[in-house]
């Protein structure tokens, strides 16, 4: 070789080197082994309360009651005893509902759009990310509820045909809200629901107490961990997943068209669906935070799981979000500058130099400003300098729809009805009232259900090493009878990898009636149990065009003039459809203010489709399996055993599978009962 050659394989040794894969930092506390995870989350189930859990729950729980105390109060005497009154005629009720919205939105990021780019960060924190997506939620459902007036006349917004013939107007966009906010809830719930079925396995194969055993076996609908249940489980997981993430955006965006589609100066604005996304992403990833860091401190087996990397990542989405959220403070500023209307012009101007312009200023400070010093790495890795910017990114976006809400309206077009907003002490009661309910509700999660996703975890660790095969023997020692295999034969294998090279194995040797059990899904789990792809999607597929054409006939049908066949029916039913409505010139059948509930119904009945598709295909629910009975089983399927099972009506099955079994890598192997 000449000298130029050398020079030049020198050059490319170098630039190898140069790009050279980084190590990723590690996701889980060494050694981070399968039984590790288990014991780690079950360990705060499982043990007596720590001293500080009684005495937070019990404050929290007070503070709770401030919502029953002040809704009472309220609905006996009447809304008046709000700080409402003109031109302010939306206060505290409506910030607050916006606000705790908002927050649900990281829950349902973390856990589903994070899921569909795969990355491996969120497994740590989606199973709190989700509850506290749905306890925010619920915290926000409340103010709609007492925010209509008369509750008990509530039933006059339900579509009673024989007593007063009306439908909803569907082109409103508080219509919207409902369908959005509902929907957004119904299937968080189903999608935090079946994200720990099989962890309500795990937790009742632990259990001890019969009665408690008994409640985590009927939440578990009987989940072995088959390949089977994986497979279907996994593809349905994925659909909800995919079904979250517009979910994210089509609720704020919703909520946005009740300012938007206004013609009020601060609010008639088409950037506030973004807008209102960007902030309710920024806020929920400071909630998250703000409950996280100090758990860290107060549960420190959680430092296993939740890292000082988990931590950094959020804070940079925390960035990014403040950030975006900054610019669109600034398009705002700008859009109102540019376009030279009078009104808007002094509308923000009001903001900035108003009565309430400490409140404007405040907010530009906690969500513009103060989330910049994370650009410092050394900052993002001090979880309590974190902390501290995620309370002020809280307390500043509560205070951006206080300026989006009452600032824009307190001064209106007639300057003799101008007024400052004066909250009363029932305003207050609901304020603090909503955030004791959301610790309340979050405190009973972290003690009575898994705030750490297991199975999820799992996927985490790395791969065990592999054992010698066993002998022919079972699980006690003695020589395996093979006339008590009455349901098959089951075998225990060290590790994912050579759990499937067993189950391919067998195939190919004509074995067809055989199962293959994981505590966590894996790549080639399914394909070396010889399952084909999950038919769940066309569930999905299925439920979605059925809420679709339910929603479409539902908006046509009540909007539509009584057709000319019908008009000669002197009494029916059929007529209680038709109920045309002519809303700001808009024809009666309006497909562009129809698509709000179109798209919730489609999205809901697809999500019912998942649910309903992966139990029909599970065969779930199902109580009683031979494999129950098997002790070791029992004792290791949803901790940290592999396990593969032959059913004894396979043609195959004989003497020699003990013998097989142990020539491919199995470790324990015990005949299994009917």
């Amino acid at each position: 070789m000449n000298e130029h050659g050398s020079v030049w394989m020198s050059r490319r040794h170098s630039a190898e080197a140069v790009v050279a894969p980084l190590a990723r930092p590690p996701l889980l506390e060494p050694p981070g082994t399968l039984a590790s995870v288990t014991r780690g989350v079950c360990q705060f189930l499982e043990r007596p309360a720590p001293r500080w859990w009684g005495p937070a729950t019990l404050v929290t729980g007070l503070m709770a009651t401030l919502v029953l105390g002040a809704n009472a109060y309220l609905v006996g005497t009447g809304i008046g005893v709000w700080g409402v009154q003109m031109p302010v005629v939306w206060g505290f009720a409506i910030i607050n509902f916006v606000f705790w919205i908002g927050i649900g939105h990281a829950g349902t990021l973390i856990s589903a759009i994070l899921l569909l780019t795969r990355q491996r960060w969120r497994n740590s924190l989606n199973r709190a990310a989700e509850a506290s997506a749905i306890f925010a939620v619920a915290c926000g459902a409340v103010f709609p509820l007492i925010h209509i007036g008369r509750q008990w006349m509530a039933w006059y917004l339900f579509p009673i045909q024989e007593n007063i013939a009306i439908w909803p107007n569907f082109r409103a966009p508080l219509l919207w809200d409902v369908f959005a906010v509902l929907t957004y809830l119904t299937v968080s719930v189903l999608y935090w629901y079946l994200g720990m079925i099989p962890d309500f396995a795990t937790l009742r194969e632990r259990e001890k107490h019969p009665w408690r055993r008994k409640l985590f076996a009927v939440l578990s609908m009987g989940w072995s961990g088959s390949a089977r249940e994986w497979n279907h489980y996994e593809m349905g997981y994925l659909c909800l997943a995919g079904l979250l993430a517009p979910l994210v955006l089509s609720v704020h965006s919703f909520v946005s068209c009740d300012f938007a589609a206004t013609i009020l100066p601060g609010w008639h604005a088409t950037i506030f669906p973004p807008y209102f996304g960007a902030g309710a992403i920024f806020g929920g990833f400071a909630v998250i935070l703000v409950l996280l860091i100090p758990l860290r401190e107060l549960l420190p087996e959680l430092k296993k799981f939740i890292l000082p990397v988990h931590i950094e990542q959020m804070a940079k989405w925390l960035l990014a979000t403040g950030s975006l959220v900054g610019y669109v403070y600034l398009t705002e500023l700008f859009i109102a500058w540019y376009g030279a209307n009078p009104f808007e012009r002094y509308a923000f101007w009001n903001r900035i130099t108003g009565p309430y312009a400490p409140e404007f200023w405040g907010m530009l400070a906690c969500n513009a400003l103060a989330p910049q010093i994370l650009w410092f790495r050394a900052v993002r890795r001090r979880p309590w300098a974190v902390f501290g910017v995620a309370i002020l990114a809280n307390v500043g976006m509560w205070l951006e729809r206080f300026v989006i809400i009452v600032i824009s309206l307190h001064r209106d077009f007639l300057p003799s009805s101008w007024s400052l907003y004066h909250p009363t002490w029932v305003d207050i009661g609901l304020l603090v009232g909503s955030v004791g309910l959301f610790l309340f509700l979050f405190l009973l999660f972290l003690r009575f259900l898994p705030v750490i996703a297991m199975f999820e975890v799992k996927a985490l660790c790395p791969p065990a090493e592999e054992d010698a095969p066993a002998a022919p023997r079972d699980a006690a020692g003695s020589t395996l009878d093979l006339s008590r295999a009455t349901f098959g034969l089951g075998a225990r294998f060290p590790s994912a990898a050579a759990l499937c090279r067993a189950g391919r194995r067998l195939r190919a040797l004509g074995f067809r009636r055989i199962e293959l059990y994981s505590p966590y899904p894996f790549h080639g789990l399914a394909e070396a149990a010889g399952h084909r792809k999950s038919w769940v999607s066309a569930c999905v597929l299925g439920g979605g065009l059925f809420g679709f054409c339910l929603g479409a006939s539902l908006e046509l049908l009540t909007s539509m003039p009584r057709p000319a066949f019908l008009r000669s029916v002197l009494a029916s039913h059929l007529l209680d459809l038709f109920y045309p409505l002519v809303v700001q010139g808009k024809p009666y059948i309006s497909l562009p203010a129809f698509f709000a509930v179109v798209f919730e119904t489609t999205a809901l009945f697809s999500a019912f489709g998942a649910v309903v598709g992966i139990l029909l295909a599970s065969s779930l629910p199902r109580f009683y399996r031979p494999i129950f009975h098997w002790e070791l089983f029992s004792r290791r399927s949803q901790d940290d055993g592999f396990f593969l099972v032959v059913e004894r009506r396979d043609p195959r099955f004989s003497a020699d599978l003990p013998g097989i079994l142990a020539g491919i890598g199995a470790l324990e192997i015990s005949p299994i009962p009917e």
